[in-house]
């Protein structure tokens, strides 16, 4: 048992996670590394990244995160593992100074750390730390991962080396992370625009979600307006206008959905509670891939912080706009206007309609994961990995890109958005996860 795990059994995971070492390390040259006892982040394997992250997704399941909070959870996670393990890579930088009010003290290392075992500690650290009112399931979970991943026959000092930069890290990560909420907190207010958000069937809940997320600090936009998509048709209540007719497109695609269309609608809903979320779809797709191609410890890390950071700021962006424009959703204009007993095939979540968060978030993540994995075809075993809804079984896609057109279009058939949200968002996010391209390049 390392002493990370037994300061957690001791003291319990609030205490340990306030008492984070202040020790910061730093990068080591060429010549530290022929001196090192352990290979660089380069060629060391991924396991650890992939089970953290396998993990995670289903303490976002279990402890049933809203998708934007699930979006900044995997985010700073990604940005922990780079973090943890750049300082053991020949070629990467760390993000400090390169993603928004992120910068952190680099020293000398010892040539003693054990990276596998730096990542760990400082992944674990910071999801106690954002998540201090999780269950004792799934803390017991993070402890359990913690004992299986404890890498036997390290020295006593390789192991206290390697606890004390990863619990550095984290440290590092949980004091940026204590400012990038806004502190806009006063309740929703209607814009009074015309066809604005009311609650919608079956929940009726009153208080639509998260209604200050898109003041948020992104990681690499500017603010919430930096990638704003495009305008939704003017709301209109006139049978010939473009507002009505993508109404009715949504009630006429809904009225006769087919049983594929309705598998996709499934496989793509990714409801809080019965999966990781949207942005943890990627998440687990990002998994599948860095097992599938081997991916080194350094490579992942590149492609957790980069989807992490995608599906991050296309929140940030997809929340801003749904709540400057503050339209209403498909069912509650179809049932006003076109027919009053019709409900969308999917329950309709508690917010706003433009923009589509599954289509913005998919284009960003496509974007940055087809720079990692490129465009060839894959196997979405999602559903299977993690035992959500074992019907949907695994799904062939024709490539990145594709999966997130079809993530786009599910919202359609699911009769939760109308097109023109799910063609801006998705619009947007592939602007979004471009500029996470050039910022982090």
């Amino acid at each position: 048992m390392s002493l990370t795990r037994r300061h957690f059994l001791k003291a319990g995971a609030g205490a340990a996670s306030l008492a984070l070492s202040s020790r910061l390390t730093g990068v080591a040259s060429p010549a530290r590394y022929a001196e090192a006892a352990f290979p660089s982040a380069d060629y060391l394997g991924s396991d650890v990244a992939c089970r953290v992250f396998e993990l995670l997704y289903d303490i976002v399941k279990a402890e049933r995160l809203p998708p934007t909070r699930a979006s900044r959870l995997y985010a700073l996670a990604g940005v922990t593992l780079y973090e943890a393990v750049v300082d053991g890579s020949r070629s990467d930088a760390s993000l400090s100074g390169r993603i928004n009010g992120f910068g952190r003290r680099r020293g000398g290392l010892t040539g003693l750390e054990h990276w596998p075992t730096v990542a760990t500690v400082a992944m674990t650290n910071v999801i106690r730390g954002l998540l201090p009112l999780m269950s004792s399931q799934s803390r017991q979970s993070l402890l359990d991962l913690e004992g299986a991943l404890e890498e036997p026959g390290l020295t006593f000092t390789v192991r206290d080396t390697s606890e004390s930069h990863g619990l550095a890290i984290a440290s590092a990560i949980l004091s940026w992370a204590s400012h990038d909420l806004s502190t806009r907190m006063v309740p929703y207010v209607t814009l009074g625009k015309a066809g604005p958000w009311v609650p919608t069937p079956p929940a009726f809940a009153t208080a639509p979600l998260d209604p200050h997320w898109g003041s948020n600090r992104p990681m690499v936009l500017f603010d919430g307006e930096d990638m704003e998509a495009a305008g939704p048709p003017a709301f209109s209540e006139d049978r010939n206008s473009a507002f009505f007719k993508a109404a009715f497109e949504v009630y006429h695609v809904g009225m006769g959905l087919t049983h594929e269309q309705k598998y996709i609608a499934e496989f793509w809903a990714d409801n809080p509670g019965a999966t990781g979320t949207p942005p943890g779809h990627w998440i687990a797709i990002t998994s599948q891939l860095v097992r599938r191609r081997g991916l080194s410890l350094m490579q992942a890390a590149n492609a957790y912080a980069r989807v992490g950071i995608a599906t991050h700021d296309s929140f940030i962006c997809c929340w801003h706009t749904k709540y400057a424009t503050d339209l209403q959703r498909p069912v509650t204009y179809i049932q006003r206007h076109i027919d009053a007993s019709w409900l969308p095939y999917i329950p309709t979540p508690a917010f706003p309609t433009h923009t589509s968060g599954h289509s913005t978030q998919s284009g960003a993540a496509a974007v940055v994961l087809s720079s990692v994995f490129g465009s060839g075809p894959f196997t979405d075993t999602t559903h299977v990995d993690h035992g959500t809804t074992a019907s949907l079984g695994a799904r062939p896609m024709a490539s990145l890109m594709a999966a997130a057109e079809e993530a786009m279009v599910s919202r359609l058939y699911g009769g939760i958005h109308y097109a023109f949200d799910n063609l801006d968002g998705f619009e947007a996010g592939k602007r979004i996860g471009q500029a996470v391209l050039n910022r982090l390049a």
